[in-house]
């Protein structure tokens, strides 16, 4: 059951990478394409990848924790019994 929770947490954290590279990417690309949206604006055309990669790294922080509690028992179970 942990090595099933433990897969379900390892693709969760390959799809927060996933989507955070692909906005980023999506963002420039949009910025490239349409700079005179951008120029209206105050805040420079990057702002919004930088509080998505702020956000990024705090859910994958966490979601690394508990990845490392759930391998934890595993790595346990392996050195006892094995």
């Amino acid at each position: 059951m942990l090595k099933k929770i433990n897969s379900f947490i390892n693709i969760l954290m390959g799809g927060f990478i996933g989507a955070f590279i692909g906005g980023s990417i999506f963002r420039y690309l949009d910025y490239k394409n349409h700079p005179e949206l951008f120029a209206m604006q105050s805040a420079p055309w990057y702002t919004g990848i930088q509080i998505s990669g702020i956000v990024f790294w705090i859910v994958f922080i966490v979601v690394a924790v508990i990845s490392l509690i759930f391998s934890l028992p595993m790595m346990a179970w392996k050195l006892l019994y094995n």
